[in-house]
């Protein structure tokens, strides 16, 4: 869907134009701080001193992994419900091709912000930082606490998040992901197999002699590849996610490294990365894979392959009544106006992590394709997302919301 740029409409003014230009340099500055995943650290300590020199509460550098925290920091308006403002900090590696600008640039060409994870997701999190520093600034009347959670590791096993949500109270979320700036209630899981294929190894002259395990692995791989599971789902289920649960073969490791002596491998490893919709079970993928796998064997009986559950996070899927769904329903329309758009996403947001204990509604800047050359966002759009996370935490800590409202996590 895409809105006409609107100022904050006078029922709720939160964001005014000084806070706007602070977004978009703030903006242009993370993009100048490479966060390729394993490599946090120096956008976290950024990110927290934002918050320290803004008067943020309880800024830390929370202990995640090594030289990997997340930035962490607070606002509070009294007793009452706690908002939490989420994103990544870690990024994949920098792509090839970029011509129009540099990856670490943060350049304004064209009213556009070109920088590597612009998308994904560098500017959600400065649009929350910001729109937080724009409701403290407004004067409204409200109660609770709103908190800013940048995590670490959400590429690898999703660390950052698992740390934040086990040690802070949270009562509704919003999680930035690049969703074009619509309302995103849900994504898909993702199930890791490992399928090692087992032959036995020889001397490349003794080619007759052996079973190599890549050319098994082939057989298993064109199985795969050929798979079309569409398990038994409710309804709304497959019209939001679509009929077919993804399997794909991926990473394949198999013989000896360059560089080094040949011989025919004995052992080949594929992973199988599956991605689910929300109620496709880890049993459900295994039986498909296993079929696949028997068809391997029929087109070749000398395979052999032991198969491995590496690695589980499940989807997440908030109903469209959902009190966390209908706050950003509201908030996007004070913006915006119209009737904003439900959607769900086949990418694994860190709601896999935390989303089972706390109400969470995803929401960001950006869309594909990202992880291009010449990534950017348009200025526009980084605006809009900063009202909007502001509407929103706006209308969760209102004086008019529910102070009786349950907390979903508890500390540990």
């Amino acid at each position: 869907m895409t809105t006409p740029a609107v100022s904050p409409p006078p029922a709720l003014p939160v964001v005014d134009r000084s806070h706007l230009d602070r977004a978009v340099q703030l903006v242009r500055e993370v993009c100048r701080i490479p966060s390729v995943l394993g490599d946090e650290g120096p956008l976290a300590a950024f990110l927290a001193g934002v918050m320290r020199d803004s008067g943020f509460e309880g800024v830390e550098l929370q202990p995640v992994l090594p030289e990997r925290p997340n930035a962490i920091g607070e606002i509070n308006f009294g007793a009452g419900r706690r908002v939490v403002l989420t994103g990544h900090m870690d990024t994949k590696p920098v792509s090839h091709g970029w011509t129009r600008s540099q990856p670490w640039s943060g350049d304004v060409i064209d009213d556009r912000v070109y920088g590597h994870g612009i998308m994904d997701m560098k500017a959600a999190l400065v649009c929350q930082i910001v729109a937080m520093e724009a409701l403290r600034d407004s004067g409204l009347p409200l109660r609770g606490s709103v908190a800013m959670a940048a995590v670490s590791d959400h590429m690898g096993d999703q660390a950052g998040s698992i740390a934040y949500f086990d040690n802070h109270r949270a009562d509704l979320c919003v999680l930035g992901e690049l969703t074009d700036n619509e309302i995103c209630i849900g994504h898909r899981g993702r199930y890791y197999f490992d399928i090692v294929t087992l032959g036995r190894s020889a001397h490349t002259c003794h080619k007759h002699s052996a079973i190599n395990a890549n050319v098994l692995a082939a057989q298993a791989v064109l199985a795969l590849d050929r798979s079309r599971l569409e398990p038994q789902l409710e309804p709304w289920v497959v019209e939001l996610f679509g009929p077919e649960t993804f399997i794909v073969p991926g990473r394949i490791f198999g013989g000896l490294p360059p560089g080094g002596p040949s011989m025919i491998p004995d052992e080949c490893v594929i992973r199988v990365d599956c991605r689910p919709q929300p109620g496709v079970t880890v049993d459900d993928v295994r039986a498909e894979i296993d079929r696949c796998l028997e068809i391997a064997r029929q087109a070749d009986p000398r395979f052999y392959a032991e198969v491995t559950l590496a690695d589980v996070k499940d989807g997440y899927l908030a109903r469209p009544d959902d009190e966390v769904v209908r706050l950003m329903v509201d908030a996007v329309r004070e913006v915006c106006g119209g009737a904003p758009r439900l959607v769900t996403e086949n990418w694994l947001g860190d709601t896999a992590s935390f989303g089972a204990r706390v109400p969470t509604v995803i929401y960001g800047p950006g869309g594909p394709p990202v992880y291009c050359p010449d990534e950017n966002l348009s200025i526009h759009e980084i605006h809009q997302a900063t009202q909007v996370y502001a509407a929103f935490t706006a209308l969760a800590l209102s004086r008019d919301a529910d102070p009786t409202h349950p907390t979903h996590t508890d500390p540990v």
